[in-house]
Protein backbone atom coordinates (compact mmCIF):
# COMPACT_ATOMS: atom_id res chain seq x y z
CA UNK A 1 0.00 0.00 0.00
CA UNK A 2 1.27 3.44 -0.97
CA UNK A 3 1.78 5.91 1.85
CA UNK A 4 -0.50 8.92 1.96
CA UNK A 5 1.38 12.05 0.85
CA UNK A 6 1.79 15.00 3.18
CA UNK A 7 -1.00 17.56 3.34
CA UNK A 8 0.01 20.36 0.94
CA UNK A 9 0.38 24.02 1.87
CA UNK A 10 -1.75 26.66 0.21
CA UNK A 11 -0.32 28.35 -2.86
CA UNK A 12 -2.80 31.23 -3.19
CA UNK A 13 -4.37 29.65 -6.28
CA UNK A 14 -7.67 31.36 -5.51
CA UNK A 15 -6.44 34.59 -3.97
CA UNK A 16 -9.10 37.28 -4.23
CA UNK A 17 -11.77 34.88 -5.51
CA UNK A 18 -15.12 33.99 -3.97
CA UNK A 19 -16.14 30.34 -3.69
CA UNK A 20 -19.40 28.59 -2.76
CA UNK A 21 -19.37 24.89 -1.88
CA UNK A 22 -22.58 22.86 -1.46
CA UNK A 23 -22.91 19.89 0.90
CA UNK A 24 -19.90 21.17 2.83
CA UNK A 25 -20.78 20.06 6.35
CA UNK A 26 -19.40 16.85 7.80
CA UNK A 27 -16.16 15.10 6.86
CA UNK A 28 -16.42 14.52 3.13
CA UNK A 29 -15.15 16.05 -0.09
CA UNK A 30 -17.29 19.18 0.32
CA UNK A 31 -15.76 20.10 3.66
CA UNK A 32 -12.25 19.35 2.41
CA UNK A 33 -12.84 21.52 -0.67
CA UNK A 34 -14.12 24.44 1.39
CA UNK A 35 -11.13 24.20 3.71
CA UNK A 36 -8.66 23.98 0.83
CA UNK A 37 -10.34 26.96 -0.86
CA UNK A 38 -9.79 29.02 2.28
CA UNK A 39 -6.16 27.87 2.39
CA UNK A 40 -5.79 28.93 -1.24
CA UNK A 41 -6.81 32.49 -0.38
CA UNK A 42 -10.50 32.48 -1.34
CA UNK A 43 -13.41 34.02 0.51
CA UNK A 44 -15.64 31.03 1.14
CA UNK A 45 -19.34 30.37 1.63
CA UNK A 46 -20.63 26.92 2.52
CA UNK A 47 -24.11 25.43 2.38
CA UNK A 48 -25.73 22.23 3.56
CA UNK A 49 -29.17 21.11 4.69
CA UNK A 50 -28.07 20.38 8.28
CA UNK A 51 -27.84 23.65 10.23
CA UNK A 52 -25.88 22.43 13.26
CA UNK A 53 -23.26 20.56 11.24
CA UNK A 54 -22.97 23.52 8.90
CA UNK A 55 -22.17 25.86 11.79
CA UNK A 56 -19.65 23.39 13.17
CA UNK A 57 -17.99 23.09 9.77
CA UNK A 58 -17.64 26.86 9.40
CA UNK A 59 -16.08 27.19 12.86
CA UNK A 60 -13.71 24.29 12.18
CA UNK A 61 -12.53 25.76 8.87
CA UNK A 62 -11.73 29.06 10.58
CA UNK A 63 -9.87 27.27 13.37
CA UNK A 64 -7.89 24.95 11.09
CA UNK A 65 -6.93 27.57 8.50
CA UNK A 66 -6.63 30.74 10.56
CA UNK A 67 -8.85 32.48 8.02
CA UNK A 68 -12.16 34.27 8.46
CA UNK A 69 -15.14 32.13 9.37
CA UNK A 70 -16.87 31.17 6.11
CA UNK A 71 -20.31 32.56 5.41
CA UNK A 72 -22.93 29.82 5.61
CA UNK A 73 -26.46 29.23 4.42
CA UNK A 74 -28.80 26.33 5.08
CA UNK A 75 -30.11 24.97 1.78
CA UNK A 76 -31.84 21.85 0.52
CA UNK A 77 -30.60 21.68 -3.07
CA UNK A 78 -33.67 19.68 -4.12
CA UNK A 79 -35.84 22.76 -3.50
CA UNK A 80 -35.64 25.49 -6.16
CA UNK A 81 -36.87 28.21 -3.79
CA UNK A 82 -34.05 27.39 -1.36
CA UNK A 83 -31.51 27.30 -4.19
CA UNK A 84 -32.65 30.76 -5.30
CA UNK A 85 -32.37 31.99 -1.71
CA UNK A 86 -28.83 30.60 -1.55
CA UNK A 87 -27.97 32.43 -4.77
CA UNK A 88 -29.24 35.70 -3.32
CA UNK A 89 -27.42 35.13 -0.02
CA UNK A 90 -24.16 34.43 -1.85
CA UNK A 91 -24.53 37.66 -3.83
CA UNK A 92 -25.15 39.60 -0.62
CA UNK A 93 -22.38 37.96 1.42
CA UNK A 94 -19.68 37.69 -1.24
CA UNK A 95 -20.60 40.50 -3.62
CA UNK A 96 -20.53 38.16 -6.61
CA UNK A 97 -19.45 34.56 -7.08
CA UNK A 98 -16.33 33.48 -8.96
CA UNK A 99 -16.50 29.74 -8.29
CA UNK A 100 -19.44 27.39 -7.70
CA UNK A 101 -18.67 23.86 -6.56
CA UNK A 102 -21.65 21.50 -6.88
CA UNK A 103 -20.79 18.77 -4.43
CA UNK A 104 -24.18 17.46 -3.26
CA UNK A 105 -24.86 13.80 -3.94
CA UNK A 106 -26.69 10.82 -2.50
CA UNK A 107 -25.73 7.18 -2.85
CA UNK A 108 -26.75 3.87 -1.35
CA UNK A 109 -26.70 0.24 -2.43
CA UNK A 110 -29.82 -1.31 -3.92
CA UNK A 111 -30.41 -3.97 -6.56
CA UNK A 112 -32.51 -2.84 -9.51
CA UNK A 113 -35.19 -5.45 -8.83
CA UNK A 114 -35.59 -4.16 -5.26
CA UNK A 115 -35.41 -0.44 -6.01
CA UNK A 116 -38.52 1.69 -5.55
CA UNK A 117 -39.44 4.69 -7.67
CA UNK A 118 -38.91 6.91 -4.64
CA UNK A 119 -35.36 5.59 -4.11
CA UNK A 120 -34.51 6.11 -7.78
CA UNK A 121 -35.96 9.63 -7.91
CA UNK A 122 -34.41 10.70 -4.60
CA UNK A 123 -30.89 9.80 -5.76
CA UNK A 124 -31.46 11.61 -9.06
CA UNK A 125 -32.93 14.67 -7.35
CA UNK A 126 -30.01 15.14 -4.96
CA UNK A 127 -27.21 13.98 -7.27
CA UNK A 128 -28.18 15.24 -10.75
CA UNK A 129 -31.14 17.60 -10.56
CA UNK A 130 -29.42 19.71 -7.90
CA UNK A 131 -26.51 20.34 -10.27
CA UNK A 132 -29.00 21.59 -12.88
CA UNK A 133 -30.83 23.78 -10.35
CA UNK A 134 -27.68 25.33 -8.93
CA UNK A 135 -26.10 25.90 -12.33
CA UNK A 136 -29.26 27.47 -13.71
CA UNK A 137 -29.49 29.78 -10.68
CA UNK A 138 -25.90 31.02 -10.75
CA UNK A 139 -25.06 31.17 -14.47
CA UNK A 140 -26.92 34.40 -15.31
CA UNK A 141 -24.75 36.51 -12.98
CA UNK A 142 -21.61 34.80 -14.27
CA UNK A 143 -22.74 35.44 -17.85
CA UNK A 144 -23.25 39.09 -17.02
CA UNK A 145 -19.73 39.34 -15.58
CA UNK A 146 -18.26 37.28 -18.46
CA UNK A 147 -16.33 35.21 -15.93
CA UNK A 148 -16.74 32.31 -13.56
CA UNK A 149 -16.03 28.64 -13.01
CA UNK A 150 -18.31 25.78 -12.00
CA UNK A 151 -16.97 22.43 -10.84
CA UNK A 152 -19.28 19.44 -10.47
CA UNK A 153 -18.61 16.33 -8.43
CA UNK A 154 -19.23 13.26 -10.58
CA UNK A 155 -17.86 9.72 -10.03
CA UNK A 156 -15.96 7.03 -11.88
CA UNK A 157 -19.21 5.06 -11.64
CA UNK A 158 -20.45 7.30 -14.43
CA UNK A 159 -18.08 5.24 -16.59
CA UNK A 160 -17.73 1.93 -14.75
CA UNK A 161 -20.11 -0.74 -13.52
CA UNK A 162 -20.72 -1.76 -9.92
CA UNK A 163 -23.63 -3.86 -8.70
CA UNK A 164 -26.17 -2.14 -6.50
CA UNK A 165 -25.28 1.27 -7.90
CA UNK A 166 -27.54 1.62 -10.96
CA UNK A 167 -29.32 4.73 -9.63
CA UNK A 168 -26.16 6.47 -8.41
CA UNK A 169 -24.11 5.55 -11.49
CA UNK A 170 -26.85 6.72 -13.85
CA UNK A 171 -27.14 10.03 -11.97
CA UNK A 172 -23.38 10.58 -12.03
CA UNK A 173 -23.26 9.78 -15.75
CA UNK A 174 -25.91 12.46 -16.08
CA UNK A 175 -23.68 14.91 -14.21
CA UNK A 176 -20.92 14.19 -16.71
CA UNK A 177 -23.19 14.75 -19.73
CA UNK A 178 -24.70 17.88 -18.19
CA UNK A 179 -21.19 19.22 -17.52
CA UNK A 180 -20.14 18.76 -21.14
CA UNK A 181 -23.28 20.28 -22.69
CA UNK A 182 -23.65 23.21 -20.30
CA UNK A 183 -19.95 23.99 -20.74
CA UNK A 184 -20.40 24.53 -24.46
CA UNK A 185 -23.18 27.02 -23.77
CA UNK A 186 -21.24 28.78 -21.01
CA UNK A 187 -18.03 29.11 -23.03
CA UNK A 188 -19.72 31.72 -25.21
CA UNK A 189 -19.99 33.87 -22.07
CA UNK A 190 -16.49 33.35 -20.67
CA UNK A 191 -17.58 30.81 -18.05
CA UNK A 192 -15.91 27.41 -17.59
CA UNK A 193 -17.69 24.25 -16.38
CA UNK A 194 -15.78 21.08 -15.52
CA UNK A 195 -16.19 18.04 -13.30
CA UNK A 196 -14.12 15.62 -11.26
CA UNK A 197 -14.79 11.88 -11.09
CA UNK A 198 -13.41 10.39 -7.87
CA UNK A 199 -13.20 6.66 -7.31
CA UNK A 200 -13.02 6.12 -3.55
CA UNK A 201 -12.21 8.90 -1.09
CA UNK A 202 -12.11 7.90 2.55
CA UNK A 203 -13.93 9.84 5.24
CA UNK A 204 -15.84 9.06 8.42
CA UNK A 205 -19.33 8.93 6.90
CA UNK A 206 -18.26 6.58 4.10
CA UNK A 207 -16.66 4.27 6.65
CA UNK A 208 -19.89 4.32 8.65
CA UNK A 209 -22.19 3.31 5.77
CA UNK A 210 -19.86 0.93 3.90
CA UNK A 211 -18.83 -2.54 5.01
CA UNK A 212 -15.18 -3.18 5.82
CA UNK A 213 -15.07 -5.95 3.21
CA UNK A 214 -16.26 -3.62 0.44
CA UNK A 215 -13.81 -0.89 1.45
CA UNK A 216 -10.98 -3.40 1.30
CA UNK A 217 -12.17 -4.63 -2.10
CA UNK A 218 -12.48 -1.12 -3.54
CA UNK A 219 -9.09 -0.07 -2.16
CA UNK A 220 -7.46 -3.15 -3.67
CA UNK A 221 -8.56 -1.98 -7.14
CA UNK A 222 -6.54 1.21 -6.77
CA UNK A 223 -3.03 1.27 -8.16
CA UNK A 224 -1.82 2.91 -4.95
CA UNK A 225 -3.57 0.26 -2.88
CA UNK A 226 -5.41 2.85 -0.80
CA UNK A 227 -8.38 5.19 -1.05
CA UNK A 228 -7.85 8.85 -1.86
CA UNK A 229 -7.86 11.35 0.94
CA UNK A 230 -10.76 13.77 0.54
CA UNK A 231 -8.31 16.66 0.20
CA UNK A 232 -6.66 14.94 -2.76
CA UNK A 233 -9.98 15.20 -4.60
CA UNK A 234 -10.42 18.77 -3.36
CA UNK A 235 -7.04 19.72 -4.81
CA UNK A 236 -8.16 18.78 -8.31
CA UNK A 237 -11.42 20.68 -7.89
CA UNK A 238 -9.51 23.80 -6.90
CA UNK A 239 -7.08 23.41 -9.79
CA UNK A 240 -10.08 23.39 -12.15
CA UNK A 241 -11.44 26.45 -10.36
CA UNK A 242 -8.17 28.34 -10.69
CA UNK A 243 -6.71 30.34 -13.55
CA UNK A 244 -4.25 27.48 -14.14
CA UNK A 245 -7.13 25.64 -15.85
CA UNK A 246 -8.14 28.61 -18.01
CA UNK A 247 -8.28 26.53 -21.23
CA UNK A 248 -10.22 23.62 -19.75
CA UNK A 249 -13.99 23.38 -20.06
CA UNK A 250 -16.42 20.51 -20.52
CA UNK A 251 -13.84 18.11 -19.09
CA UNK A 252 -14.43 15.31 -16.59
CA UNK A 253 -11.17 14.66 -14.76
CA UNK A 254 -10.77 11.27 -13.12
CA UNK A 255 -9.34 11.53 -9.59
CA UNK A 256 -8.53 7.88 -9.35
CA UNK A 257 -5.63 5.48 -9.30
CA UNK A 258 -7.70 2.56 -10.55
CA UNK A 259 -6.09 0.21 -13.00
CA UNK A 260 -7.00 0.90 -16.63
Amino acid sequence: MSLTPSYPPGRQLLAGKTVLVTAAAGTGIGYATARRAAEEGARVMISDWHERRLGEAAARIAQETGSATPARFVCDVTDQAQVDALRDAAAAELGGLDVLINNAGLGGERAVVDMTDDEWHRVFDVTLNSVFRMTRAFLPAMYERKAGAIINNASVLGWRAQKGQAHYAAAKAGVMAFTRCSAIEAAEHGVRINAVAPSIAMHAFLAKVTSDDLLVELSAREAFGRPAEVWEVANVMLFLASDLASYMTGEVVSVSSQHA
